[in-house]
Formats: structure tokens, C-alpha cells, sequence
């Protein structure tokens, strides 16, 4: 008996997690069901299920996502092949460098995306280079400064005690620097990939024919508001889902963390 309340314990305790959200969208459904909430601006849960439903079916919505993951994944590609090497090319060792170019990437770090869109716009035009490029810029800075912390927070004890040994420098750098700082790296990439995805979004607003962002502006233009929420809600199960991978990687690749914490 004891075993079997234990394993139904363990089915029911995913879904205490989510009686806040399943409350919710019971409020949601009959507020709009009951006239509460008005369903000319906000679509019933219902709705919004049928709409993606019909748009998934007719495979409109699978086209506007995989546009919206291409251009994602390649500007977020490109910041990750950039920014780590180049993290720990100035994290590691070169400090006159670093204390020479490191306040002006601080300086780049702090333009507002939103106002450089133009500038990418006048220099690569409309296509799909500019969002690609706004993509890369935005994704950059936090796997760029968080790679430089990691870099510098290796602890002295271990390249100390690894160089007394006789570690060369490759070895120094796979065997101890990398890997202490790969947490900060990880950290980096999830606050980027969050970044990128919702930014995309914004310039498809802007300049596009295709994409989730395009979706939801022509849905307002149109006035569909059951597709503008179904698009706006495949958008946060994307960047949800997108989370939760970078979370299952990191678990992966840096298990060695919680073993230490333990």
C-alpha cells in the first residue's frame, strides 16, 4: 500500500507545480465564456487552442516557426562561435588588452537593440541579414561578459597546482580553465537564447514577410485576435522549451558542479 501512495505521489507531484496555472486558465475560460472578460480583445483559452489547431493543420504556423528558429539559430550560433573564444582570449591572461578593449565592449554592450534595428537595416536591408545580424548582437554580449568572469574566476589553486605538474598550456586550458568556466559560459548562453528568440520577434514586427513576429503583427493590423494569441502564445512554449534544453545541457555537461556542491 505504502509503495503504491508512493508512486502516485510521484504522478500527482508534477502537476502540483502546475495547479496555479491550470487555475488560471479556468479563471480565463469562463471570464470570457461569462461575458466577464471581454473576448473582442482577449481570446478564451478554447479559442486559442482551435486557432493554432487550424493554423498547425493548414501548416501556416509550422512555416512562420521554423523562419523564426532559422534566423534565431544562426545569429545565436554565430555569438556563441564568437564570443567564447573571444572570452577567453581576454579573460585569460592578456590584462593590458583586455583593460584597453574591455570598457569599449562594455560601452557596445549597452546600446539599446531596438535603436541600432535602423542602422542594420540602412547597412544590410530589410532581408534576412539585418535580423540575423540584430540576433547576433544581442546574443553576444552576455555569452562574451559572462565567459570573461568565468575565465577569471579559475581558481589560482588549481593552475598552480596544475602547472607544478607540468600542464602545458592546452592542457591547462581543457583540463582546469574551461571547465570551471563553463557554468559561467552556460549562464551566458541561457540569458542570450531568452534574449534572442523575443528580439527576433520584434524585428519580424518591424521588417518582414514571415515569422512569428509578422504572424502577430498582421494579426493586429487584420484584427484576428484569436491568431494574434495563438502566436503569442507558441512564442512563450518556444522560449520555454528553448530553456529547458539549455537547462538539460547544462545538467549534462556541468553535473560536476552539484557534485562538489554536495
Amino acid at each position: 500500500m505504502a509503495n503504491k501512495y508512493g508512486s502516485f505521489q510521484k504522478i500527482l507531484a508534477p502537476l502540483r507545480k502546475s495547479y496555479s496555472v491550470i487555475l488560471f486558465l479556468i479563471l480565463w475560460e469562463v471570464g470570457c465564456k461569462t461575458g466577464l472578460i471581454n473576448q473582442n480583445f482577449v481570446a478564451a483559452p478554447s479559442v486559442i487552442i482551435k486557432t493554432f489547431w487550424e493554423l498547425a493543420a493548414d501548416g501556416r504556423i509550422w512555416s512562420h516557426i521554423m523562419v523564426s528558429l532559422q534566423r534565431t539559430v544562426v545569429g545565436f550560433m554565430l555569438a556563441i562561435i564568437i564570443g567564447i573564444p573571444l572570452g577567453v582570449f581576454l579573460g585569460g591572461g592578456f590584462k593590458t588588452f583586455e583593460r584597453l578593449v574591455r570598457p569599449v565592449l562594455y560601452f557596445w554592450g549597452q546600446f539599446n537593440p531596438f535603436s541600432l534595428f535602423p542602422v542594420f537595416m540602412l547597412l544590410l536591408g530589410i532581408g534576412e541579414m539585418s535580423k540575423i545580424a540584430m540576433i547576433f548582437w544581442v546574443s553576444l554580449w552576455p555569452i562574451l561578459f559572462n565567459t570573461i568572469t568565468g575565465v577569471k574566476e579559475v581558481d589560482p589553486l588549481l593552475l598552480k597546482a596544475s602547472r607544478s605538474m607540468g600542464a602545458s598550456r592546452l592542457l591547462l586550458f581543457v583540463r582546469v580553465v574551461f571547465p570551471s568556466a563553463l557554468p559561467y559560459i552556460f549562464t551566458g548562453i541561457k540569458m542570450s537564447s531568452n534574449i534572442a528568440f523575443f528580439m527576433l520577434i520584434a524585428a519580424e514586427m518591424i521588417g518582414a514577410r514571415r515569422g512569428l513576429g509578422w504572424l502577430i503583427w498582421n494579426a493586429q493590423t487584420n484584427y484576428q485576435i484569436p491568431v494574434l494569441y495563438a502566436a503569442t502564445v507558441t512564442i512563450s512554449l518556444l522560449g520555454l522549451i528553448i530553456g529547458a534544453i539549455f537547462k538539460s545541457l547544462e545538467k549534462k555537461f556541468v553535473n560536476w558542479k552539484d557534485a562538489v556542491s554536495l
